[in-house]
């Protein structure tokens, strides 16, 4: 068999053995930089639409391409493994009491299943080749998986900036293993989106300048994740109560209809009790019961402080009066950021009917 046969046959193989460990889609792409994709970044980073997320731009030289972070590496193979959402993500828009939860931190942990499937996919390619050599990632590292994931053809990088799949719509968990094999590249996927811009108008808080520019300083993903601080007054009502993540730009992508939940990887599912969670219940949260509450989740890795502090902007948007008396006890937090999110909260409710 001649070396394109082999790696051909070997191609077609990973694909099958992917499926079996859980991903639902595999796709191969070339480890040079591509010009287009570190201008997008460059002005991305220019702009400071990145916010507080420093690491971004501290190793952008390695973001940029593969061989950016690892000379040695000839292929990406871009994986995606579902976790489509057995229920409306945004059926509690209008339940002020619950709380919502971003679908992909409602069950476990999505770095510790997708990289373990990942580990064993790699241990079986160095069965196969042992000479080779490879590096896997999950969303840990300075690695650019949408980008990636649309250069090997798994799906294209939609309007919202996330990527979007025919068969999987926008409910997929993105890994990568760097090789240094010369996998055959597959097709780059075409972008799909057209006329639609649903997920730009969905955005509680404008976070989209233009179509595939998203603007991080805005996102409610971001705002209860990623930053630190008080989050600025003006996004405060539009949280909603929504306290960790925000599904609205991928809930209406319309590709979303031909998402197979049962294919959701069963690690994946939501847990019951972070489905519809009571505010009032997490409001209660010192810090051992959060850590309980949540372990082997991403919401963990938060901490207590901004957990609580999202949820208490969600408290002062819920116009419940009954949990007034609770947030009035949070204006004496030992957290600056907490108090003052409780003092937002309890002035907001205090001038409720």
């Amino acid at each position: 068999m001649s070396q394109p046969e082999h790696i051909a046959a070997l191609q077609e193989d990973l694909r099958v053995e992917a499926r079996r460990l859980g991903f639902v889609a595999c796709g191969f792409t070339g480890a040079a930089g591509e010009p287009f994709r570190a201008e997008r970044l460059e002005q991305w980073l220019n702009e400071g639409r990145h916010g507080s997320m420093d690491w971004m731009e501290a190793r952008k030289a390695q973001r940029v391409s593969p061989q950016g972070l690892w000379p040695e590496a000839r292929s990406v193979i871009a994986l995606g493994m579902s976790y489509a959402p057995p229920n409306d993500p945004l059926a509690l828009a209008d339940v002020p009491d619950k709380a919502r939860i971003s679908v992909y931190a409602q069950g476990r942990d999505y770095h510790d299943v997708v990289k373990k499937a990942l580990k064993a996919l790699a241990r079986w390619l160095i069965a196969r080749e042992p000479e080779s050599e490879l590096k896997v990632f999950v969303d840990t590292a300075p690695v650019m998986e949408k980008p990636l994931g649309q250069a090997a053809g798994i799906g294209w990088q939609g309007k919202h900036t996330n990527l979007v799949s025919r068969e999987h719509g926008s409910w997929l968990f993105l890994g990568s293993i760097y090789s240094t094999l010369p996998f055959t590249a597959d097709a780059a996927h075409r972008d799909a989106c057209g006329s639609c811009r649903a997920c730009q108008d969905a955005c509680p808080t404008d976070a989209f300048p233009e179509p595939y520019r998203l603007d991080a300083r805005r996102c409610i993903s971001y705002l209860t994740i990623e930053h630190k601080g008080p989050i600025p007054e003006e996004f405060r009502a539009a949280l909603g109560n929504r306290i960790y993540g925000c599904d609205d730009c991928l809930a209406v992508c319309p590709w979303n209809k031909f998402a197979q939940t049962a294919q959701a990887h069963a690690r994946l599912l939501p847990r019951e009790e972070l489905v519809a969670p009571d505010l009032a219940r997490l409001l209660e949260l010192d810090d051992p019961s959060f850590r309980q509450l949540f372990s082997g989740s991403p919401i963990k890795r938060i901490g207590r402080d901004r957990f609580v502090r999202n949820c208490l902007y969600a408290a002062g948007n819920s116009g419940r009066r009954e949990l007034l008396a609770r947030v009035e006890e949070l204006r004496a937090d030992p957290d600056a950021v907490v108090a003052e999110a409780a003092d937002w909260a309890a002035a907001r409710l205090r001038a409720c009917p």
